[in-house]
């Protein structure tokens, strides 16, 4: 029987993406969007780059206009925090008291930012950022000349500081593994962006094990277990997310870093799907179960889910994606390099324009492609087709990748 009520905890892009899928596959029930924050869903990427820093209006960054929303009968009920999920009743609780019914539930919760427990982590200066109010308060004091400290030398730490460097920033990267990047890059691609912060002006710092934030009301530097300190007006804490599948939980619903889902988005509930971030989804080309924080994973999900709504289920399995931007360099991603045994260089990294290829017993698994879109767009494909790479053409530059 087809579900006349959709409801979707969340108001981001996997939230926006089912509701939007769900009227272009001719869902013509009811559809309800809850999201706890203000803002209608909007595009997060651009608050660590061209939101932060002030290029791009909030309006811009929104996936849809308020207008469509409500010319497509889809109900915006935003700043609302859902409180409980009862699957028995089919029913959700908001932060208000309001009960709100169901016969497909969406959790597209997301996530939110990793917290440091450390003294002074919550003096006045020291953000975090996930929310598009928590880059608008970044972006608020960001002035020239500004002493800024960002904890976490990852893809967000990066992407901030390239963002605070335009804007005339004094910017120092505190990062505690040996490299930036260090989970996601290999040391060659990690090098490279080392090096294009430095000259940028950026102090990049590793190997940094904090001890905590220094100030009375509002911090003014930050300090190491070893005693060294780095004066500071401002701090931005960068050092993962974490998944928002309490709600699930508590519904009893499985979770393992994330809510545990099949290929369809489904939970072990038949009346409950989830897309996004806060899943954690299998992968038949990888032969694992991934949780991915991407557009694409949030977009390919959400769209997953709504056809198995209206009765039309086709299973999700494709090749991970991701991009960074930073300065004029855009850094594209393919794949997961977790299980590499081997990287290879294609290009010189001196030209600003070159590849890291991962292979696992000959097999590419993933790249990095560093100004070089067609290389990403290649390996995407032979990537999804297992495809054994040929070291001698792969590594040529001038070659076509996998020709």
């Amino acid at each position: 029987m087809s579900p006349e009520r959709v409801l979707i905890l969340g108001a981001g892009q996997a939230g926006a993406q089912v509701a939007i899928s769900l009227r272009q596959l001719g869902f013509p029930g009811r559809i309800t969007i809850l999201g706890d924050e203000p803002e209608p869903p909007y595009q997060r990427p651009p608050l660590s780059k061209k939101f932060l820093s002030g290029e791009v209006p909030a309006d811009r960054a929104y996936i849809k206009p308020l207008s469509f929303y409500e010319q497509s009968r889809i109900e915006l009920l935003l700043g609302r925090r859902a409180v409980l999920i009862d699957p028995s009743r089919q029913r959700v609780e908001d932060e208000r008291g309001v009960s709100h019914a169901y016969d497909a539930l969406a959790i597209c919760t997301g996530t939110r930012a990793r917290r440091l427990d450390l003294e002074g982590a919550t003096l006045g200066g020291v953000h975090y950022l996930r929310t598009m109010a928590d880059a608008a308060a970044i972006r608020a004091h960001a002035t020239a000349g500004l002493r800024v400290a960002i904890v976490g030398g990852g893809y967000i730490g990066l992407e901030v500081a390239a963002s605070l460097r335009h804007l005339g920033c004094t910017v120092t990267v505190l990062e505690a593994m040996p490299r930036v990047m260090a989970r996601v890059v290999a040391p060659e691609v990690a090098e490279f962006y080392t090096a294009e912060h430095r000259r940028a002006g950026v102090v990049i710092e590793t190997g940094v094990q904090l001890e905590r934030f220094v100030g009375r009301h509002s911090v003014a530097a930050v300090r190491a277990r070893d005693g060294r300190e780095w004066p500071a007006d401002l701090v931005v804490i960068g050092v993962g997310a974490v998944p928002n599948d309490e709600l699930a939980r508590a519904a009893g619903l499985a979770c393992d870093n994330g809510i545990l889902v099949d290929s369809f988005g489904a939970t072990q509930d038949s009346a409950i799907s989830a897309a996004g971030d806060v899943t954690n989804h299998p992968s038949a080309l990888f032969e694992r179960r991934i949780r991915l924080e991407s557009v694409h994973n949030a977009m390919a999900q959400a769209k997953t889910v709504a056809a198995a709504i209206v009765g039309r289920p086709e299973p999700y399995d494709e090749v991970p994606w991701f991009w960074s931007d930073q300065y004029d360099l855009k850094l594209q991603i393919a794949g997961l390099s977790a299980a590499a045994d081997t990287t290879l260089l294609r290009g010189d990294p001196a030209s600003r324009a070159f590849s890291c290829l991962y292979l696992a017993q000959g097999r590419l698994v993933a790249v990095d492609a560093i100004n070089r879109p067609a290389d990403f767009i290649a390996a995407k494909r032979l990537i999804a087709q297992r495809h054994e790479i040929d070291v001698t053409s792969a590594t040529d530059p001038h070659r076509r990748l996998g020709g």
